[in-house]
Formats: C-alpha cells, sequence, structure tokens
C-alpha cells in the first residue's frame, strides 16, 4: 500500500545539493545525508504562520524551544538537564570544529574513529589540532569502536575525543556498556568526548535504543559536548538549527568563546521548524521509520545477492555503508556513477573498501538504484 513516503517530490530548479549534483546525467543521487521525504505537515504549517507574520528580525532562542528540548531529554532518557547547558548552532559540523578549538592548545591530539563521517577527520586540522585516528572493529556485523587502541595511543597531548553514535556511516546503535567502558576510559585519561548524536531519533532494530553519552553519569557529563539536531530527521538540514548539551560551565565557555563573532546565530525559521518537530513531529518519524525499516531490509537483502558485494545489518540511521572491496573495481565511485547511480565513496570516510548509499528516498527509486548495480556488477546491458 502506497503511504506518503511514496509520492514522488522534484527536487530539481530547487537548488538542492542532493539533486544537484547530477542534474544533467541520469545519475540516482544516493549520496549526501539528507531524504526524499516531504517534510512533517507540522513544520510546513509552522512555517507558514511564521511567514505570514512577514516581519523576519533578529531572533532569540525561543523559551518553549528550550522548553521542549529539556524535556525531550527527560522523557526519552531519563536525562534531566538545564537551560543554562544548551548552545544553539546553526548546523551540527561547526559543533565539531567549535569543540575542537574549544580543547587543549594548537598542536594537541584529537581522535577520531575511522571510517567516520568527513568532518571528524577535517576540523582537528582546522583547528590546528593533530588528528589521530582510531580504528573501528567490525565484530558481529557491527562497527564498533577499539578502546584498546584507543586508551593504549593516550598521551599527555591527547585532550578530546570525537565520537559518534548512532555511527555514520556504519550505523551502529551503542549499547549502555560500551558506553560505559568509553566513558571510563575518558574519565581515567581526563578527555573530554564531543559526541555527534544527530542520529539519535533514527534508530531502526527494534529493541534497541539510543543512549545519550553524557547521561551516563555526572562524571562523563561534566567533560562531554552532546552534539543533536532534528535536521537528518525531518528532514529540515537547510534550515540550520542544531544544538550541544554541555552541563560543564567552564567548557561550556570556551566552546562559546569560540563562537564569538564567527558563528552565526540560527534563523528564526530554523527555530520555527524545531519547535514544530520536537512538538508535533514524534507520530510522523514512527511512521517514517517503519518505512525506512521496510527499505532497510529489501537492501540489505538485495544487496547481499549481487555478487562482490556486502551489507551487514544497519542498526540505526538511514545510510548503508556497503563493502565493495569482492568486486575488485578501481575506482567504485564513478564506475557506480557510470552505472546510474551516486554514492559516496568510502575513502572520504577513511575506508576506500565501501560505498555509502542513501535510503531515505521512496521504495520505487530504490529499487531502481538496486537494479542498476546489479546490472553494473553483473556486466548485463539494460533492458
Amino acid at each position: 500500500m502506497a503511504t506518503q513516503f511514496d509520492r514522488p517530490i522534484d527536487r530539481s530548479n530547487t537548488s538542492s545539493l542532493k539533486w544537484e549534483k547530477y542534474h544533467d546525467s541520469d545519475v540516482l543521487p544516493m549520496w549526501v545525508a539528507d531524504t526524499d521525504f516531504m517534510s512533517p505537515p507540522a513544520i510546513a504549517k509552522a512555517l507558514h504562520e511564521r511567514i505570514d507574520h512577514g516581519v523576519f528580525g533578529y531572533t532569540n532562542t525561543p523559551d518553549e524551544l528550550d522548553r521542549l528540548v529539556i524535556e525531550r531529554m527527560q522523557n526519552l532518557y531519563n536525562w534531566t538537564i538545564e537551560k543554562d547547558w544548551l548552545v544553539w548552532l546553526p548546523g551540527l559540523v561547526c559543533g565539531l570544529n567549535l569543540a575542537c578549538r574549544a580543547v587543549g592548545e594548537t598542536d594537541d591530539q584529537v581522535f577520531s574513529p575511522k571510517p567516520v563521517y568527513p568532518p571528524f577527520m577535517s576540523s582537528p586540522r582546522l583547528s590546528q589540532r593533530q588528528l589521530v585516528s582510531v580504528p573501528l572493529s567490525e565484530k558481529n556485523n557491527r562497527w564498533t569502536l577499539d578502546l584498546a587502541a584507543l586508551e593504549a595511543a593516550i598521551t599527555p597531548e591527547s585532550k578530546l575525543l570525537l565520537f559518534c553514535n548512532p555511527h555514520n556511516p556504519g550505523g551502529a546503535v551503542y549499547r549502555r556498556e560500551e558506553l560505559e567502558a568509553l566513558a571510563n576510559i575518558a574519565v581515567k585519561h581526563d578527555l573530554v568526548v564531543c559526541s555527534d548524536e544527530i542520529h539519535c531519533d533514527l534508530i531502526l532494530e527494534a529493541g534497541l535504543s539510543h543512549i545519550p553519552l553524557g547521561s551516563l553519569n555526572d562524571d562523563i557529563a561534566a567533560r562531554s559536548i552532546t552534539l543533536m539536531a532534528p535536521s537528518k530527521t525531518y528532514n529540515i538540514a537547510g534550515l540550520a538549527c542544531s544544538f550541544a548539551i554541555i552541563p560543564d560551565r567552564q567548557l561550556r565557555q570556551q566552546f562559546l568563546r569560540q563562537m564569538k563573532g564567527i558563528v552565526p546565530d540560527v534563523n528564526l525559521l530554523g527555530f520555527t521548524a524545531a519547535i514544530a518537530a520536537y512538538k508535533d513531529g514524534d507520530a510522523w518519524n514512527a511512521q517514517q521509520l517503519d518505512y525506512l525499516r521496510r527499505n532497510r531490509d529489501y537492501l540489505v537483502r538485495e544487496i547481499n545477492k549481487i555478487p562482490g558485494l556486502k551489507l551487514a545489518p544497519i542498526e540505526a540511521t538511514y545510510l548503508a555503508w556497503i563493502d565493495v572491496s569482492g568486486a575488485k573495481l578501481e575506482n567504485p565511485a564513478h564506475f557506480f556513477e557510470q552505472a546510474g547511480v551516486g554514492l559516496s565513496p568510502g575513502r572520504d570516510f577513511g575506508d576506500d573498501r565501501f560505498m555509502r548509499l542513501n535510503f531515505g528516498c521512496r521504495r520505487e527509486l530504490l529499487e531502481e538504484a538496486v537494479k542498476r548495480i546489479r546490472r553494473a556488477i553483473l556486466g548485463e546491458l539494460p533492458a
């Protein structure tokens, strides 16, 4: 039965980053992490009402939004946070860069998992810090941080760990015992942890739930920067509204100091959309998750039928981390583009054996992408 998520949305001539990349060719854009789904009606309604007001001046953070986030952390995670802990940002990537600048000094070490979302690797370098990559281990079809390797690499210059939960691109949801082990290392070695949790509302695997690292206990909270946003969940990345939760006052002041004169305020339409998302978007997201689960199950089943390709189970996100090493392709990104499917190159995430596919799209488009991938790998001509 067709759903709202099966509805074709024409994103041409909208300056869409995702779709403009291949606007003059027959390539399906399955790369950057935004979905092709129309945002919840409650968000569109709230934006229309604000636009009808007709005045778009400088805007403070709405008290209602602070309250919604505080209530959300309490209701979802039993995490009691305070209003002062919230720092609103025009994007999560700038949060990663600010964390690198706020912690330690020039040439200090910043740890980052690998493979991982590319800004984890660029942010330390842009902040004049030393990047130290910590390998992820694929065990039992899950990508988890190698904590022994992390602890072995710690030196007196080690100040910050960038963490990603749920993991992008691997899709792992970290369990409480894994988070507690990481927190213990951070406390033991006096590391600050900046935890990117932007995909926290996109848990696909039944029986799993997101646990914010900073919610574990007071010790890790005091050395944590938690980054969240409604952008991935409700497809409102273009409205640029994210936030950091920083419980420790001194760390928060260091973070805010790096923002001064450089980082712009969140715009009022971003605030408006975020309020509507957190106030009225959960029922819509439950329907989206059902749709994404079906897309995930289809994709895992079909990709693993194609010789040379392997796709492990995906616990969260709408991103598939496909092992293409068995296909022995000289240039995987080019190969799949020639086949008519635009994927994110694994080398951008630190592992060129893989490609990342965004399955946050209508099923018809996903099936066509799989068909093209299968034909290309098998060397078949289009019908």
